[in-house]
């Protein structure tokens, strides 16, 4: 038997409905796995967390981020933009997670390198089955790049 060591990995969900982040943290919890699950409400706030800046000094380098399209402040466009345009930043994976269903979106997010574009389920088990998919895709499947 090939046993098989799954190394926790650091996710920033950049979210800002509180049912939301509810239904991310209770997928998450429910994982085998301890993955750290660090929230920001805002795009701004987002940026902040992933330059290092203000409060966020000691903020950990996430191994994924979770993002939503729309956010108060600076919208998830913005912020994919920013990390996909920075040198250090820009090897992160991000996954558009959102209820946006416009093919605008859809086609803008991967011409700004999204890693993935999923549409958030309206149906809450749905919606903590998809979030589960893909946390168990970045810790189980994918390499991802040491920080």
């Amino acid at each position: 038997m090939n046993d098989v060591i799954i190394r926790p990995i650091e996710v920033l969900l950049v979210e800002d409905d509180p049912g939301d982040v509810v239904l991310t943290k209770e997928a998450f919890d429910d994982t085998g796995v301890r993955n750290k699950l660090s929230i920001v409400s805002d795009g701004e706030e987002a940026m902040r967390f992933l330059r290092r800046e203000g409060d966020y000094t000691d903020a950990p380098r996430p191994d994924l981020v979770l993002l939503d399209l729309n956010l108060p402040r600076m919208d998830g466009r913005q912020v994919l933009g920013e990390i996909k345009a920075d040198e250090t930043l820009r090897t992160i994976p991000v996954v558009v997670l959102t209820t946006s269903e416009a093919e605008e979106d859809i086609l803008r997010s991967y011409r700004l390198h999204a890693n993935a574009y999923v549409t958030k389920p309206v149906d809450l088990d749905q919606f903590i089955r998809v979030v589960r998919q893909i946390d168990d895709f970045f810790v189980s499947v994918v390499k991802l790049p040491r920080s």
